[in-house]
């Protein structure tokens, strides 16, 4: 069979016919009376079985090698291949993100897409410096959309670069504590973390319903963050986990503050109190907690917490007892 048989037949070119040839991979059996490649069924076989294994994305040198050499065994190759594939798909996708990220801000003209570009790349560099200056030359241009500055966030691990990050996010406007809850789904504990750390920067209705709802995450740590972040913002659903974070001595400083803010809202003050000696009466056993109970009950107002007080002044547990004391003679003296 003539090359242009083999050609139109085949699928490949006679230029690349020509190709295979010069590179050794296949050689026509015979020739004509005139001088003319003519391909015998073997050749043909051949052929295809280049074809077969160019398919796969291996070089005309891997594809020789594999044909020619009897000791080749291609599981090793098998194996290289789907890593170099999972490689190239990684990459087209993170292009494909970028090019989506750029897209969102809708940029004017190419100085805009230059810069875009230029902040996402530093977002990513491997130096801190250059992260923490782009976090924040992102919220004084705002040009860097919301989605990139999500993900920086949530992978981020340098603590001055997150916080520039969480800065940024908390200058972001709507709609960035709904991208940011995405995280508190993580199955990785840090992500979570950094999830809930970044919405409790944000200001707005949604971040705080963000945070009512990762009251019952399952992360615990989830769940403290929201609830110290909720009580300044006078969410009373926060007391419970307040109160365990009190008796577990978990940032029980910072949860007793909570609790005093929450406090502030006159509705509020008497349950507080009330949940507190609650504790105090069945839940707390152990000396430590019941000290750090009544030192939560010193800047809740009114009657129930001032009644409590005077109380455990005369607790059976003497640091107890002059612990409520001494609160007692500090919310006299205020």
């Amino acid at each position: 069979m003539l090359i242009g048989d083999v050609a139109r037949r085949s699928g490949v070119s006679a230029r690349m016919l020509r190709h295979y040839e010069s590179f050794g991979l296949v050689r026509p059996t015979g020739r004509t009376e005139g001088g003319y490649r003519e391909y015998s069924g073997e050749d043909i076989r051949r052929i295809f079985h280049i074809e077969s294994l160019r398919s796969l994305g291996l070089s005309l040198r891997e594809v020789k090698r594999a044909l020619d050499d009897p000791a080749f065994t291609p599981l090793e190759l098998v194996d290289d291949l789907i890593r170099q594939t999972r490689e190239r798909i990684e990459q087209e996708t993170e292009l494909l993100m970028r090019l989506r990220q750029v897209g969102a801000v809708e940029p004017a003209g190419w100085e805009d897409v230059l810069q875009i570009v230029g902040l996402l790349r530093a977002l990513a560099s491997k130096s801190a410096g250059k992260r923490q200056s782009a976090a924040l030359f992102s919220a004084e241009e705002t040009v860097v959309p919301v989605e990139a500055l999500v993900e920086a966030v949530l992978s981020e691990s340098d603590p001055h670069v997150a916080g520039a990050l969480r800065w940024a996010l908390a200058q972001a406007g709507d709609g960035v504590a709904e991208l940011l809850a995405e995280g508190l789904d993580s199955p990785t504990a840090e992500v979570r973390k950094r999830a809930v750390q970044s919405i409790a920067e944000v200001t707005n209705g949604g971040a705080t319903a963000a945070l009512r709802n990762a009251l019952t995450n399952s992360d615990i740590v989830v769940r403290r963050c929201a609830a110290l972040a909720l009580g300044p913002r006078g969410v009373a659903d926060a007391v419970p986990v307040l109160i365990d974070m009190v008796v577990e001595e978990q940032s029980d400083v910072e949860a007793a503050d909570a609790l005093a803010a929450l406090a502030s809202h006159p509705a509020l003050a008497d349950r507080i109190a009330t949940e507190l000696v609650e504790r105090l009466a069945h839940g707390a056993a152990d000396a430590s907690a019941r000290r750090r109970l009544a030192e939560a009950l010193a800047d809740i107002p009114g009657s129930v917490a001032a009644r409590s007080l005077a109380e455990l002044s005369q607790d059976e547990d003497r640091a107890v007892a002059l612990t409520a004391a001494y609160v007692l003679r500090l919310r006299d003296t205020r």
